[in-house]
């Protein structure tokens, strides 16, 4: 069978509407005889007759009424499928992919996203946390179409936006004899902390990478009481004693129920930023921006 024509299977519901060839050309705007040739090629291609012709006009045979009920079917069809798609063009429906880090689940990201939720029911949402470098690998892949991550890495080829301030702080046991020296809402240089030895996290992870960049600039690299690998291993480690550590302040709500003593760093490298990422040569869909406009409204610097 040739492929489906919606112009003529309009004009096939029209004849059998009308009753009458001249009133569905009239209706069409085009010659009665355009409108006789496009059902005689067609019934000639299907090999039945879709309408007895008589003087009074046109009637649709048993053919007929099935080929016209196909067409109704198939019409009401592609203006559903236009609706859809046009749900997906103005972001109401489709899918969205995020690669974020445990930094930007633990911040204003899961609020945001069922914000984002709520407003686009239609959109589904993969959400996959994992470390700074594998999302940005993930967005190089195409297997992501946001990474969420901190900021000191390489960024050349992806288009950025901040997303969250987030500053480095910290953390002692209170009987720690840097416990002294952090006072509430006081900041405290790195160089002051940096003599004591530290619960270290993330093997070459960002807080990892940066706090030893820093300590390579001070001259004076960190001693290392141990590594662990979560942010709640690190305060249970510091809590038991084993050294200071350091965290974001997107995870400091970790630090609730113990009794540890904190303080942001006073050093400028300190302040860092949650970034929204996108691959730049990626197509930016509906549903991404409807997520990078949502974040940019509810992003608020600090102070």
């Amino acid at each position: 069978m040739a492929s489906f024509d919606s112009v003529t299977a309009r004009l096939i519901l029209l004849l059998a509407e009308t009753g009458s060839i001249g009133r569905a050309a009239e209706r069409e705007g085009i010659a009665s005889s355009a409108v006789s040739r496009r059902v005689s090629d067609l019934e000639a291609r299907l090999g039945v007759v879709l309408f007895d012709r008589s003087a009074h006009g046109v009637r649709l045979t048993s053919a007929g009424e099935a080929y016209a009920g196909g067409c109704r079917t198939v019409l009401s069809a592609i203006a559903d499928l236009d609706t859809i798609m046009a749900d997906f063009s103005s972001g109401q429906r489709g899918s969205l992919r995020l690669a974020c880090t445990g930094s930007a689940l633990t911040g204003r990201l899961p609020e945001l996203l069922a914000k984002f939720a709520e407003k686009y029911p239609g959109i589904v949402l993969s959400i996959g946390e994992t470390g700074a470098a594998k999302a940005l690998l993930a967005l190089d892949e195409g297997r992501a179409d946001i990474a969420i991550v901190s900021d000191n890495y390489d960024f050349t080829r992806f288009e950025i936006r901040p997303f969250e301030d987030e500053r480095v702080w910290v953390l002692a046991p209170p009987d720690h004899p840097l416990a002294a020296r952090i006072g509430p809402r006081r900041a405290i240089a790195f160089e002051t902390v940096l003599p004591h030895a530290i619960v270290g996290i993330h093997q070459a992870g960002s807080l990892d990478r940066l706090l030893a960049e820093a300590a390579g600039k001070a001259g004076r690299p960190l001693t290392e009481a141990l590594r662990v690998e979560s942010f709640p291993a690190l305060v249970r480690m510091v809590e038991a004693g084993f050294g200071i550590g350091f965290l974001r302040s997107t995870s400091l709500h970790l630090l609730a129920g113990t009794d540890l003593v904190c303080a942001p760093l006073a050093d400028p490298w300190a302040m860092r930023q949650l970034l929204v990422a996108r691959r730049r040569s990626s197509p930016l869909s509906a549903a991404m921006k409807s997520f990078i406009a949502l974040a940019g409204e509810t992003y608020l610097p600090a102070s």
